[in-house]
């Protein structure tokens, strides 16, 4: 019997909880029902078949306003997979719906027959002719790829906003722009082969010598269909001179007819044609690239208006000056950034809320480069009245941050929201030179049908973004944003002859207004594509195209209120690359997803019952709580903490005394765990039988190779010490990793003496600890108790803030960091040593992971610098993210190490490296044992090459 076992139904329902219409119904709180359920187990195998409540829903919604709720999900493996799920699509009638990041604004990623989930196991990137091509998987996250690719100097050419949240196979579906592509580097201009899986099952590798013969021969009819009308759009001028000019500005409104201009075989109209096609002609299991060069030094500027009309005037300017970027964006967004992303200019918050600001980008090859470029455009700026001066700066955290704004609008401006309403993001373009103009008039309609007359995007390239906040569960706000939708259709076709999707796809929203913007002839011809490709209207029905002229407003989701900390959330999706259970279990979003779906429920409800249940693993034991989604999220929602909160209320009185009597007894707790590790058979046996009569999710099971002991402390002295040193609890229960010599606390204690700059340990060092191991289960008494008795204790040992303190965790640091004095981390320590220090030798290679607090602390850069010290190469992870060892929830839950560093594991495996570096022992543990190499501290590394 659990004795202390925590209750999942303890967290209870949100506040407000009421029944809604989008509800999910009691009749699927089962899940899919049977024989649906048993006849997709049969075909692709349990374990490829997730029909739970809990994924139902958490595949329901994605970034934007719509909500389906899928029969099944299909976790494939493979393109077989895929084309498996399409036959049995054509064969019960059930419509099937590709699904990648769930990033898309529109809507193309849902729908209400099957899912099937193309991102998990379609991962990989290969860069080809010294990164000049680069073959990518569908499921690989544009911004990994890029990061992968960045050691060439290249990168793929679409670079939309998403860029670290969206897959390669949606950026292709959906021909997704970017704020430096236009239309000249986004897939459709840049995709050079693709490997395609039809919905009838046939494998094309566009760049196969016998590629065309293959398609004549296994597709008959879809090849001298392509021909057909390639040859009647080659005849009508008139229609054909329309096409090629409208793709000249970005367009992504129904298919892309272009394709039957740019090429002459089926088989290359296909390709193109596939592009921006949003999954409903066919899978891409495969894109091979051209890649684009990497500028070697960029600065930016961030240009304050009064108004965005005023900033719309230069954009053209600037961008003939040579501007690789130029971003609009209201105020509004920016003062939530100050307040949501770190390392913002605070002043932003006095801003007046009318103003308006353009980030612009120059990119050159060297300094003197982009000296010429920012000399032209001060000599723009001149003549322009602004806000503040411009200032320009080529530092790389400032730069990165700024683009780390203008990524997170949508999710900034959707902070701002009124409780209870939805996000809604359109986007429409128009002749670059237009630009002020079409600000001027879709800001007097968005102001006409009461929405926030603000517009943004990528001006360089006309292209325009704004933000609609209806409640989608009321009537009259639905017909408002109908009213607003219709008007602005009739003012970008009319007035401007302009795209009504510029780069988000068409989607379910604008699917019945093609006709409006490309007139009859040419929505027939799309007609016919799709029967062509998909003659049994099985992939993604209704998106792209469709004759019910209200879909848009149909299967609309509601945003009931949940707890504080998760409301604000826009279901972006930008959280979930960075996740540790991204690969096991939920994600941040579907965290929240999931939450909204009980709120959604009515009192006793049978659906919030079996979600409950399915919680507690899913969603509570499985989160490392380490706040990476914070990091990434556009309003800086900290899904760990809500989980944290969840797991204080599931904790019942005695749970709660009896982690406040262990915070106590502390220093017995570390004295008792170190004679365990001399004997770890004899203490595995005995956190086994702990786990059995107190609770699985309370006491830690060892790792298989488990650590020996801590030695003891080294002696140090107080006077002359140049800082207080509290060695980690953890690095006083756990000694070194087996391949390294000494302790962590002997080794920077070494350091520290040789760089002339000694440490004390004080003698009353053990029993003291940051509270974070408490913190993370939910014990808020026990970590407040444990945390305020070593705070005094560093006040007590610094003499009151005299001396700085030096913690050799990074965990730890983080969770003193608001300590008195100067608390600072062994990298921070190292990097002051540094000077002081001989590195006699360099090693030639280390990899180095770089923890999530690190990255909290703003340390990452540091880190690297230290480690570049210390040899001649360093290589951090492209896929390295949070190793969700988390304290011990790595040893309560191994699998969720496994699953958080199987993409980095598999980035380094078959390279050879001198040292594996990290900055947190318990990462080190999990590090090591997911991987099976040998990770260490940084500081064994400098101890080694100075002594």
């Amino acid at each position: 019997m659990d004795l202390l076992a925590p209750d999942a139904t303890r967290i209870g329902l949100p506040e407000g909880a009421a029944a809604a219409d989008d509800r999910v119904p009691a009749s699927l709180a089962g899940g899919t029902p049977e024989p649906l359920r048993s006849q997709l187990i049969a075909e692709f195998g349990s374990e490829r078949v997730l029909a739970r409540i809990s994924d139902l829903v958490r595949y329901a919604s994605d970034a934007s306003p719509y909500r389906l709720i899928p029969q099944a999900v299909i976790e494939a493996h493979d393109a077989a997979d895929v084309a498996k799920a399409f036959a049995f699509g054509r064969r019960t009638g059930i419509p099937v719906t590709l699904r990648g990041a769930g990033s898309s604004l529109n809507g193309q990623g849902q729908g209400a027959g099957l899912l099937v989930d193309v991102r998990k196991h379609f991962r990989g990137v290969r860069a080809e002719d010294d990164g000049l091509h680069a073959r990518v998987k569908p499921g690989t996250v544009l911004g990994h790829a890029n990061r992968l690719l960045r050691r060439h100097r290249r990168k793929l050419g679409p670079d939309p906003a998403s860029t670290d949240v969206a897959t390669v196979g949606g950026v292709v579906a959906n021909n997704s722009g970017g704020m430096r592509c236009g239309t000249w580097a986004d897939s459709y201009s840049t995709v050079r082969a693709m490997t395609l899986v039809l919905p009838s099952g046939t494998v094309i590798d566009t760049a196969a010598p016998d590629a065309e013969e293959r398609l004549a021969r296994d597709e008959p009819e879809l090849a001298a269909g392509l021909l057909a009308i390639r040859d009647e759009l080659s005849a009508d001028p008139e229609l054909a001179e329309r096409i090629r000019r409208k793709f000249e500005i970005k367009n992504t409104m129904g298919y892309r007819l272009c394709a039957f201009l740019d090429a002459d075989t089926p088989v290359e109209i296909l390709r193109r044609v596939v592009v921006g096609s949003e999954g409903t002609l066919a899978f891409i299991a495969e894109a091979v690239f051209e890649t684009v060069p990497l500028p070697r030094r960029t600065t930016i500027s961030w240009l304050h208006f009064a108004e965005v009309e005023t900033a719309s005037e230069p954009v053209g300017a600037l961008v003939a000056a040579g501007a690789t970027a130029v971003e609009l964006m209201g105020a509004p967004a920016l003062m939530v950034a100050a307040n949501s992303i770190a390392g913002t200019d605070k002043t932003w918050l006095e801003l007046p809320p009318e103003s308006a600001v353009l980030l612009v980008e120059f990119g050159g090859a060297d300094d003197a480069a982009l000296d010429e470029q920012v000399a032209r455009a001060d000599e723009i700026l001149d003549g322009v009245e602004l806000l503040r001066p411009p200032s320009w700066t080529r530092d790389a955290e400032a730069v990165e941050v700024a683009w780390q704004v203008r990524e997170g609008m949508f999710g900034l401006v959707g902070k701002l929201r009124p409780p209870g309403t939805s996000l809604i993001i359109e986007d429409v373009c128009v002749p670059p030179a237009r630009i002020a103009e079409s600000v001027r008039d879709v800001q007097a309609l968005l102001g006409k049908h009461g929405f926030l007359p603000s517009c943004a995007g990528h001006a360089s390239a006309g292209n325009l973004h704004f933000m609609l906040t209806p409640v989608l569960g009321d009537p009259a706000d639905r017909d408002r944003y109908d009213a607003f939708i219709n008007e602005l259709i009739e003012l970008i076709v009319e007035k401007y002859d302009g795209s009504l999707k510029a780069e988000h796809g068409t989607g379910r929203n604008m699917a019945p207004f093609v006709e409006k913007e490309w007139g009859a002839k040419a929505t027939e011809m799309m007609w016919r594509i799709k029967a062509l490709c998909d003659p049994d209207g099985v992939l993604n029905p209704g998106v792209v195209l469709n004759r019910d002229p209200g879909v848009h407003l149909k299967d609309l989701q509601t945003t009931p209120p949940i707890e504080e900390e998760a409301t604000a959330c826009v279901e972006c999706g930008f959280c979930e690359p960075v996740c540790p259970s991204r690969w096991l279990t939920t994600t941040p979003r579907q965290r929240i997803v999931l939450r909204r779906e009980m709120a959604r429920q009515p009192a006793g409800s049978p659906v919030t019952a079996a979600l409950l249940e399915e919680y507690e693993y899913d969603s509570l034991e499985t989160c490392a709580a380490d706040g990476s989604c914070k990091l990434v999220c556009p309003v800086g929602i900290d899904t760990g903490k809500l989980v944290k909160d969840f797991r204080s209320r599931q904790h019942g009185p005695r749970a709660a005394k009896a982690a406040e009597r262990v915070a106590e007894r502390w220093a017995t707790v570390e004295r008792v765990s170190r004679l365990g590790l001399r004997a770890p058979g004899a203490a595995r046996l005995g956190s086994k039988a702990a786990r059995a009569l107190v609770d699985e999710e309370l006491v830690p099971a060892l790792p298989r190779d488990a650590p020996a002991p801590a030695p003891p402390l080294p002696a140090t002295v107080r006077e002359g010490a140049a800082a207080v040193y509290l060695p980690a609890c953890i690095n006083r229960i756990f000694g070194s990793p087996a391949h390294v010599s000494g302790s962590l606390p002997e080794a920077l204690v070494r350091v520290s003496a040789r760089a002339g700059m000694p440490v004390w340990i004080p003698d009353d060092v053990a029993g003291h600890c940051c509270g974070v191991p408490f913190g993370s289960k939910g014990y808020t008494d026990a970590e407040e108790a444990m945390r305020a008795r070593t705070l005094e204790a560093l006040d007590r040992w610094t003499d009151g803030g005299r001396l700085p303190v030096v913690i050799d965790a990074n965990s730890c640091t983080q969770g003193l960091r608001d300590g008195p004095g100067v608390v600072l981390d062994a990298i921070e320590w190292v990097q002051r040593l540094l000077p002081a220090l001989e590195v006699k030798r360099k090693v030639g290679s280390v990899a180095v992971h770089p923890t999530c607090s690190a990255r909290h602390m703003g340390l990452l850069h540091r880190l690297e610098e230290v480690a570049a010290a210390l040899a001649d190469e360093v290589v951090v992870p492209a896929a390295a993210t949070c190793c969700g060892f988390a304290g011990d929830r790595g040893m309560l839950h191994p699998e969720l190490t496994a699953a958080a560093t199987a993409d980095e594991a598999a980035e380094l495996a078959g390279r050879s490296f001198d040292a594996h570096l990290c900055g947190n022992r318990t990462c080190e543990i999990g590090l090591t044992e997911a991987t099976g190499k040998p990770y260490a501290s940084f500081v064994h590394l400098l101890d080694q090459l100075t002594a």
